[in-house]
C-alpha cells in the first residue's frame, strides 16, 4: 500500500509540472499565434484540447521536443488551450498516447505566389513497359481483331457454356432453347453494338416491318425471339457454382461479384496487357444505371444517373483508355482503416504493373493527406481538389482567399511533401457589358483541368454509343457495360496505332459500324434487294400426325393480339420473322403485317 501511494504522488507531481509548462508555453506564444484566442473570447472550453497536424502527431515525441521542432521548422504548430484559471478549474494533463487525431487547424498563414519556395524533388518516371500499345502493330489491323483482344474466342466459349447451362434450367420450365455457339454469340455482340448506333424506343422496334420505324438489318442477321432469348439467358458464371456461393450469404466467404467474376477478371487483365499508360493518370467514379434487385445499388437524387451501381476506374489522362476498374459492393465485412476513398485509389494503383513516377489526378472525393503520403512513399505523385473538413487538410483562415480577392490569385501552404493551394479563377464579367476580356487562370487549376479528365473522356465515349438497356438482372447490366469498355478501348487502340503509322484514323461511329459488319458477317453496303421474297408463310408444326398438328402446331397471331386485341390461334408463321400470323381468306394478317 505504501509503494502504491508513492507512485501516485510521483505521477501527480509529474502532471502538475507538465500543466505548468504547457500553460507558460501557450501564454508566451499567444501574441504571435493567429489561432490563439483569449479566455474571454472563447468562453468556457474543455481543458487540455489540442490541435495537432499529421506531421506532429506522427512523431509521437514529448511535448517539449515537439514545441522546439515547431519553432525551428514552422511546418506545424501545437496549440494547447487551457481553461480559465479565474474560474477555479484546474487543467487536467493528458499523455501523448491518449490524444486523438484532430482536424488540422494550421496557425501558419496562407502564402502568396511572391513568397519564396524550394523546388520539390520529382520522382523519376520509370514505367515497367514502354508506354503505348502493347500488341503487334499491323497495317491492316481490323476492328474485329482489336475487339477480340478483349472478348477472345476462349472468353466467348466460356460465356457460351455458362449461358447454355443457365438456359437448360429454363428449359425444364417449358421454354424453348437451342444451344448457342461462339460464332452466333459474336453475331449477338454485333447486334448489341448496332442497337447502340441506331437508337429506337424499344427492342421490338428493330424487327418491325413496313413501319415508320422499320430498319431492315437486324431481321437479316437474327430473329427477334432468338436475340431476346440470348439477352435473357446470357450468363457469365457457372450456375452450379452460383448455388454454392449463394449458400454462403451472410458470411465473409460470400462473394457478391461472383456472377461476373470470370468476365471481369478477363476484361481487366486484357485492358492492362494490351496497353501501358503514360505518366498522367486519372481516378474517377462511374455509375451504371439499373434498378435491379441488389444491395449494391446506390440512389443519389441530385445526380443525372440517380440509381445504379458505382464503379471506380483508373484511366490514361492522355486518351481516356480504361486501365483498371472495380465495382463498389457496399459495406464490406472487413473494417477499413482509412476509409472508402483511400481504399478505392489504392486498389486501382498497382506499382508492380505500372512502375513508378506516375502522377495521379483525382477529385475531392478521394483526396486526403494520408492517401497522398502513402502514394508519395510509393514514388507516385498526386494532385486533386480537397475538402476543408477532411482530417489533415489545411483549414487556417489567416490570409485566405475571399470573394473580393483578385482573379488569378493563389494561396499555398507547404508541409513536406504536401502542398495545399487555393486559387481564385472567376470568369464572370462584373460590369455586364458583354466585352471580351482575357481572364488569367492560376497555373495549378490549368494543370488539373488539362489532365484530370481521363476517365471522364472514357465515360463520354461510352455514353455516345452505349449498349446499355434495362435488364432484370444486375450482372447482365454490368455485362453490357463491359462490352462498352471493350469497344471503347479497342477504338482508342485503333487511334494509337493510326497515329503511330501516321495515317488518319476512323471516327468512333465509323469504327463501330465496321465492327458491326465484321461481327455479323455482312457488308456495309446494305441488305440484298430480294429480301422481301424471304417473307413466306410456313407451318409452325413439324409433326406429321394430323392430331398433333391441330393441338401443338398453333400459336397466337401477333397482329390479332396487337391490333384487334384478340387471341386467335394460327398454324402459320413467317419464315424470316418467326412471327405467328393468320393466313385465311377473311383474315390475312400475314399480308397486313408485312405491308
Amino acid at each position: 500500500m505504501k509503494r502504491t501511494l508513492e507512485v501516485h504522488q510521483a505521477m501527480t507531481l509529474f502532471f502538475q509540472l507538465e500543466d505548468g509548462r504547457s500553460i507558460s508555453s501557450s501564454e508566451s506564444d499567444g501574441g504571435d499565434d493567429m489561432s490563439f484566442t483569449s479566455d474571454d473570447e472563447r468562453g468556457y472550453e474543455q481543458p487540455g484540447t489540442s490541435h495537432i497536424s499529421p506531421s506532429a502527431a506522427s512523431t509521437r515525441r514529448g511535448r517539449q521536443n515537439q514545441e522546439g521542432d515547431a519553432e525551428q521548422r514552422g511546418t506545424f504548430r501545437i496549440t494547447t488551450q487551457t481553461a480559465s484559471t479565474r474560474r477555479g478549474n484546474q487543467a487536467r494533463s493528458r499523455s501523448p498516447q491518449a490524444q486523438s487525431a484532430q482536424p488540422h487547424h494550421s496557425a501558419e498563414p496562407w502564402k502568396t505566389e511572391d513568397d519564396p519556395d524550394t523546388a520539390a524533388q520529382i520522382n523519376r518516371f520509370m514505367p515497367r513497359r514502354t508506354p503505348g500499345v502493347q500488341v503487334n502493330i499491323c497495317p491492316t489491323q481490323s476492328p474485329i481483331e482489336l475487339f477480340q483482344l478483349y472478348f477472345s474466342a476462349d472468353t466467348v466459349r466460356t460465356l457460351c457454356k455458362n449461358t447454355n447451362k443457365q438456359a437448360a434450367k429454363n428449359q425444364e420450365m417449358g421454354k424453348k432453347w437451342a444451344d448457342v455457339q461462339v460464332e452466333e454469340l459474336y453475331t449477338f455482340f454485333g447486334l448489341l453494338i448496332y442497337t447502340a448506333l441506331v437508337s429506337l424506343p424499344s427492342l421490338q422496334d428493330y424487327w418491325k416491318q413496313n413501319h415508320i420505324l422499320s430498319v431492315p438489318f437486324p431481321a437479316t442477321v437474327m430473329t427477334r425471339d432468338r436475340f431476346r432469348a440470348l439477352l435473357w439467358n446470357i450468363h457469365l458464371s457457372d450456375p452450379e457454382e452460383d448455388v454454392r456461393n449463394d449458400m454462403k450469404k451472410g458470411t465473409p466467404q460470400h462473394d457478391k461479384l461472383f456472377r461476373i467474376k470470370p468476365l471481369i477478371d478477363d476484361i481487366r487483365n486484357t485492358c492492362q496487357a494490351h496497353y501501358h499508360p503514360r505518366k498522367e493518370l486519372a481516378v474517377d467514379k462511374r455509375k451504371v444505371a439499373t434498378k435491379a434487385n441488389t444491395r449494391m445499388i446506390q440512389y443519389l437524387r441530385d445526380k443525372p444517373t440517380k440509381c445504379g451501381i458505382k464503379l471506380f476506374a483508373l484511366a490514361d489522362s492522355s486518351n481516356g483508355y480504361t486501365i483498371n476498374f472495380n465495382v463498389y459492393i457496399g459495406k464490406s465485412h472487413t473494417h477499413s482503416v482509412h476509409g472508402l476513398f483511400h481504399d478505392a485509389v489504392m486498389d486501382l494503383i498497382q506499382p508492380s504493373y505500372l512502375g513508378t513516377g506516375y502522377h495521379v489526378y483525382m477529385d475531392n472525393f478521394y483526396t486526403s493527406p494520408q492517401l497522398f503520403h502513402e502514394l508519395a512513399s510509393m514514388k507516385f505523385g498526386a494532385s486533386g481538389t480537397y475538402r476543408d473538413n477532411r482530417k489533415g487538410c489545411q483549414s487556417g483562415r489567416a490570409n485566405a482567399l475571399t470573394r473580393k480577392s483578385e482573379r488569378d490569385t493563389v494561396r499555398w501552404i507547404k508541409e513536406e511533401p504536401l502542398v495545399f493551394e487555393l486559387g481564385q479563377g472567376r470568369v464572370k464579367s462584373e460590369d455586364g457589358d458583354g466585352a471580351v476580356k482575357d481572364i488569367p487562370c492560376p497555373v495549378p487549376i490549368i494543370a488539373y483541368n488539362n489532365t484530370s479528365g481521363g476517365d471522364d473522356q472514357s465515360d463520354q465515349l461510352i455514353q455516345y454509343h452505349s449498349t446499355h438497356r434495362r435488364t432484370a438482372r444486375w450482372y447482365r447490366t454490368l455485362f453490357l457495360h463491359f462490352v462498352d469498355i471493350a469497344t471503347t478501348n479497342a477504338y482508342i487502340l485503333h487511334c494509337e496505332i493510326s497515329n503511330t503509322q501516321q495515317v488518319q484514323h476512323m471516327t468512333h461511329k465509323d469504327f463501330l459500324t465496321e465492327l458491326v459488319s465484321q461481327l455479323c458477317g455482312v457488308q456495309k453496303t446494305g441488305v440484298p434487294s430480294n429480301r422481301s421474297t424471304e417473307h413466306v408463310p410456313v407451318a409452325i408444326a413439324t409433326a406429321t400426325d394430323a392430331r398433333e398438328k391441330a393441338t401443338q402446331g398453333r400459336r397466337i397471331c401477333q397482329r390479332c393480339q396487337q391490333v384487334d386485341k384478340k387471341r386467335n390461334l394460327t398454324p402459320w408463321k413467317c419464315k424470316c420473322c418467326d412471327v405467328a400470323l393468320c393466313v385465311i381468306v377473311d383474315r390475312n394478317c400475314f399480308e397486313e403485317w408485312h405491308r
